[in-house]
């Protein structure tokens, strides 16, 4: 695994998508934990920006634009793509390059789409580890988009830096997003398609909730915007936003806060996700659940205490050092 990190923290292109196929996959963890390892200590200097919304917002075009703008200031741009999981194959179904087809020459611009496949941490984790390869191999911004607002993309959403909620007018079901709890993910709120028949009135409705949520004396602690990114409308005004609050969450320590908030998060799945093997392992459930439902049934001993029984043993043989 040196060997692959050395060709990511060189930028090296196919050894940076050798490297997300890997975590990707979940399959050979020793492998993949050995090249996170590899890659941290080169970690912490990029940017992760978050683009979610209900599907048809325009997120995609809105993503193209904005990496406009950051190839104008000679940034480095990673987008990670999270795109549903076909049942079959476990692969994403929307193409890395799909989407944003302009910028797929550049070579300062990375596209990969992102599946769950056998990532004991499912998407998230995956795309977690994406972000550290992405990061260690000198990208200046990361930015995740998802396909829509479920538990799901929230859980992504949670390792960005800074998350842009897109709307659009005219879906049918914007305020059943404001209604669903979305809002509480979003930093900056993007009206796309300000165009549309709706727009003024969507942007009202945005800024009502927000003053519900922050306190009528506080309603510009998250921004609000209006763009077109198929007219290449306000997107100039949306960047510069965006530069803003980065800028006033490092000042004001949000930022290492939101950041800290993230290693703990991922510190205690890492913990369950791995506690959770080790009990599989040895309880060997699978050779003996039938054994066990059987005694249960038969009414040999209850749920609780045949398992509270195998845990206990577990316990005393673990090493804690």
């Amino acid at each position: 695994m040196q060997e692959l990190a050395r060709r990511v923290i060189k930028g090296d292109i196919r050894g940076i998508a050798k490297a997300i196929s890997l975590v990707e996959d979940g399959v050979e963890t020793v492998k993949k934990e050995a090249l996170i390892d590899s890659l941290y200590p080169h970690c912490g200097h990029a940017i992760i920006w978050g683009i979610t919304g209900p599907p048809g917002a325009g997120k995609s075009s809105l993503l193209d634009r904005l990496i406009e703008q950051l190839r104008q200031d000679k940034q480095k741009v990673a987008v990670i793509a999270v795109d549903p999981s076909s049942p079959f194959t476990g692969g994403a179904i929307l193409g890395d390059r799909l989407r944003m087809q302009k910028h797929a020459v550049d070579d300062a611009v990375f596209i990969r789409s992102m599946a769950s496949r056998g990532h004991l941490g499912g998407v998230a984790g995956a795309t977690g580890d994406a972000i550290k390869i992405f990061d260690a191999a000198g990208y200046d911004h990361i930015i995740i988009e998802t396909i829509g607002v479920g538990q799901t993309e929230i859980e992504v959403m949670e390792l960005s830096d800074i998350v842009l909620l897109v709307l659009v007018p005219g879906l049918g079901d914007e305020i059943q997003a404001l209604k669903a709890g979305v809002m509480e993910i979003g930093d900056i709120f993007i009206i796309n398609k300000k165009d549309h028949d709706g727009a003024d009135r969507l942007r009202t409705e945005v800024e009502y909730v927000l003053s519900l949520k922050n306190g009528a004396e506080n309603t510009t602690e998250h921004p609000i915007t209006m763009t077109s990114a198929t007219l290449n409308e306000g997107i100039a005004e949306a960047y510069s936003i965006i530069q803003s609050y980065y800028t006033t969450i490092l000042k004001n320590g949000n930022l290492a806060k939101k950041r800290k908030n993230r290693i703990e998060n991922e510190l205690k799945h890492i913990a369950l996700s791995k506690i959770k093997e080790s009990v599989d392992k040895f309880l060997n459930i699978d050779d003996r659940l039938d054994s066990w439902v059987e005694d249960v049934f038969q009414k040999k001993v209850s749920p609780y205490k045949l398992l509270n029984k195998k845990i206990n043993k577990f316990l005393q043989e673990i090493d804690w050092k």
